[in-house]
């Protein structure tokens, strides 16, 4: 990780971490910052992820507002973000349509790390891989990613739990462990067998299975963009609501 704070945004993000570390509310860092801490590289950002429970997101919130940030509730249902002039932080405490909020559980396994020589936890493997599964659109897709924490902290992720995180999405685990198979074959036994073996049973025993009644689309919880024509012209049922990508 970067020590030195030479650029405003660098210098604004390290105002944020202070003050967050100051009020001693739990929170853990994500996004590239924690995929730069685990694959050593020194890849550029935007912007700033922290990840907190849902009950903890206006505390944090409040404190940035007192310090004269402007913060405030983009989607109720897993963001906030706080800024100052052009920079800003996201405040990240549940998935984008709501079905897996950040637990203690989150917490449980996460590393010690340094931004800007400030002391942080960073999301371990298990919750980035989690966090960053979804997260595919025209303009932003995270799968290379989670090839990478596949392949480089396969031995840290927690995969009883990871499974549990995925629990009603499981194709979408199985999708991308598919997808490192492809990028590395020669490192397809770093995923354990089991995983293959449980998301391949699910597979079979689904396909056995009559499909269901109701016409839906789940590609709203991929991009809500991209597969907005499903619900508003093709007759799919929707299961995420809103209209758009929330405006950043």
């Amino acid at each position: 990780m970067k020590n030195n704070t030479t650029t405003p945004a660098e210098k604004f993000y390290l105002e944020s971490l202070k003050l967050i570390n100051k009020s001693r509310i739990p929170y853990q860092v994500g996004g590239t910052y924690a995929i730069n801490f685990y694959t050593n590289q020194n890849r550029p950002t935007k912007d700033l992820d922290i990840f907190c429970k849902p009950s903890d997101f206006p505390k944090i919130m409040q404190t940035l507002s007192e310090a004269g940030f402007k913060a405030h509730t983009e989607d109720e249902r897993w963001l906030a973000k706080a800024s100052k002039d052009k920079f800003y932080i996201d405040i990240i405490f549940n998935s984008p349509s709501g079905h897996s909020p950040v637990s203690d559980e989150w917490f449980k396994q996460a590393s010690k790390g340094k931004i800007f020589d400030i002391q942080v936890h960073i999301l371990s493997p298990t919750e980035l891989i989690f966090s960053k599964a979804f997260i595919q659109d025209r303009y932003k897709y995270d799968g290379a990613d989670v090839a990478h924490l596949l392949l480089l902290k396969n031995k840290e992720i927690n995969w009883k739990r990871l499974l549990a995180y995925f629990e009603q999405y499981w194709e979408i685990l199985l999708v991308h462990i598919l997808n490192f198979r492809f990028i590395y074959p020669s490192q397809r036994e770093e995923i354990p067998k089991h995983i293959l073996d449980e998301l391949l049973s699910r597979l079979k025993t689904q396909i056995e299975l009559p499909t269901s009644l109701v016409k839906i689309c789940r590609g709203r919880l991929l991009s809500r963009a991209d597969y907005e024509v499903d619900i508003q012209v093709f007759g799919f049922a929707d299961i995420v609501g809103g209209t758009d990508e929330p405006k950043k």
